[in-house]
């Protein structure tokens, strides 16, 4: 971290700007972060955690081995893909599986589980006519074979509607739960029944077409996220803004975006292959859109139809264009006339971000390639254990912590030389650290970042929690000390845990003071699941709950605290 050579008292601009010289010119590895990692070696094979899944709507008990923190009193919510075929049709893409919601319910040291399909508008349609009839990210409809030969054919030049197969998130606006994926459409949810409610459509409410799986949430309440729109004027990048909850007790039960706005909207570096993005970077006072080049090429995007291309066929890397930084002031929704660029990189998730003296650190999980998206392929995950499997996973990259330093005071009339930053047109050219030490090399990068949101999201931080990918999957648990790079670890032979969530305890008055939950899979027994409990602080196992199904592995999940 790049305040590692600075006493507690040495708070000065000066000595900030000495260490980012240091982090800028000696701290980036010349070798891809695929090299660096070990290479597989006789990986088993993961097709039992990608086969469909069934539902348990009526809540189970589970079994509970070692101990359960009485205080953890909520729900864990998870979501992801949990349905891969419909009649004789099946799904290409890990990405296109129906949505399946998960709740393990915690009370007095108890836990119950339930689950239930994602009743979209895909869902439902599928099921009714036995066979895929809405287009996923990975996988096209096919005509209705009891059309005519015309309708059939001319059903090619017809424009897809985007799918409401919400599976990767569980979202929270005006203090409602919904479900989203990366369309313009999100479903409503209970959080207690996991009954699907009304579907909302973005474009109903602001000018966009499409929203992000991952929004930020302020502390008065308000909740930000990002999404496109394009046009005659061309394609932009949106900041949205969703306002704090009202009250609601005299208020009907419905989805209320209502006062949604963009407060910021940034063109595209590349008007005609815009980025693809997972997520955005949010501090106290800013928020950060990293336009990475992934890239999406508009011409294949409006004929994908008619050539019988997927969605992810039409993403490339394209490594040319570098990375472009856009900063965006939270507040007046004011766009810096500063380009941060940087070395071509890939990241889906950010860690965290926060302001000081002068500069906005950033830190994220990122690769030097961006082809993996497109090869999350059903059939490269059901590959065969040993080589096969192997060839595959080394042929992916493996993401790492980094950290970035934004210099917020920075313009036209800025020195050359000042921190050894060149400038040319007001353009910032950046480096970043390497936030870890070679000891997470071992486990194969990390991802599905998770930090204390609730207290030290936008603050100065010292501790994340994190999956490492010692295989294709999440074969491990992380826990990562950013002030020193220490890590702490979970893994055992066979066992593939989900995000690591982390959940306070009361009162609780240190950073990591609480438990990480984590749901963990395994191929090599069924009916085999188990909620795991961590004790965040030394990172050991407090108990388990033993849930007798087959959960197919999923995306992301959040914590829904009762009262």
């Amino acid at each position: 971290e790049h305040f590692k050579n600075r006493s507690k008292d040495d708070r000065s601009g000066t000595s900030c700007q000495t260490v980012l010289v240091k982090l800028q010119t000696s701290s980036v590895s010349a070798v891809s972060s695929r090299e660096r990692c070990p290479k597989a070696d006789d990986l088993e094979s993961l097709e039992h955690l990608v086969q469909s899944g069934e539902e348990t709507p009526e809540p189970i008990p589970t079994t509970i081995k070692g101990s359960i923190p009485t205080w953890i009193n909520g729900s864990f919510l998870r979501n992801g893909p949990g349905k891969f075929e419909f009649g004789e049709d099946k799904y290409i893409h890990w990405f296109d599986g129906m949505a399946m919601m998960h709740r393990f319910h915690i009370h007095d040291g108890s836990v119950t589980y339930s689950s239930r399909f994602l009743r979209s508008d895909s869902y439902v349609q599928n099921l009714e006519k036995n066979r895929i009839v809405v287009s996923e990210f990975g996988t096209v409809a096919s005509p209705d074979p009891c059309q005519s030969i015309f309708a059939r054919f001319f059903s090619y030049f017809q424009t897809p509607q985007p799918t409401d197969n919400a599976n990767v998130n569980f979202v929270k606006y005006k203090g409602d739960y919904y479900v989203s994926t990366e369309t313009n459409y999100m479903r409503r949810v209970d959080p207690q029944s996991l009954e699907t409610k009304e579907k909302v459509d973005w474009s109903q409410y602001i000018a966009v077409n499409s929203a992000t799986a991952h929004p930020h949430y302020d502390r008065e309440g308000a909740t930000y996220n990002m999404g496109n729109s394009y046009g005659r004027n061309g394609f932009f990048y949106n900041i949205i803004r969703v306002p704090p909850p009202e009250d609601k007790s005299a208020l009907e039960d419905s989805a209320d975006l209502r006062g949604a706005e963009v407060i910021c909207s940034i063109p595209a570096d590349e008007p005609r292959k815009p980025s693809y993005y997972h997520s955005f970077v949010m501090s106290e006072n800013y928020i950060v859109f990293i336009e990475q080049p992934i890239k999406l090429n508009l011409l294949k995007f409006m004929l994908y139809k008619i050539q019988g291309k997927s969605f992810h066929n039409i993403l490339s890397w394209e490594p040319q264009y570098g990375t472009v930084f856009h900063l965006v002031h939270r507040r007046t929704g004011k766009k810096s006339p500063v380009k941060y660029r940087a070395a071509p990189m890939f990241t889906l998730h950010q860690i965290n971000a926060y302001e000081d003296n002068g500069f906005l650190v950033m830190d994220m999980c990122c690769g030097d390639d961006g082809v993996v998206i497109g090869e999350f392929t059903l059939e490269n995950l059901r590959r065969e254990s040993g080589q096969a499997m192997d060839e595959f996973y080394n042929s992916l990259c493996r993401n790492l912590p980094r950290r970035y330093v934004l210099p917020l005071n920075v313009d036209e009339n800025t020195p050359l030389d000042e921190n050894l930053i060149t400038l040319h047109d007001c353009k910032v050219y950046m480096t970043h650290e390497e936030l870890h030490d070679d000891q997470l090399l071992q486990y194969g990068g990390l991802e599905f970042p998770q930090i204390n949101y609730a207290k030290y999201n936008g603050k100065p931080y010292r501790y994340m929690y994190a999956c490492g990918f010692g295989h294709v999957f999440a074969d491990s648990l992380l826990k990562m000390d950013v002030h020193t790079k220490e890590l702490k670890v979970w893994r055992y032979p066979g066992l593939y845990p989900s995000e690591p969530v982390f959940v306070a305890s009361p009162g609780a008055a240190e950073e990591d003071d609480g438990v990480v939950l984590s749901v963990v899979v395994t191929p090599r027994k069924e009916k085999s699941t188990f909620l795991l409990i961590l004790d965040a602080r030394t990172f050991t196992e407090l108990g388990r709950a033993e849930v007798p199904v087959n959960i197919p592995c999923g995306t992301h999940g959040v914590f829904n605290e009762m009262g």
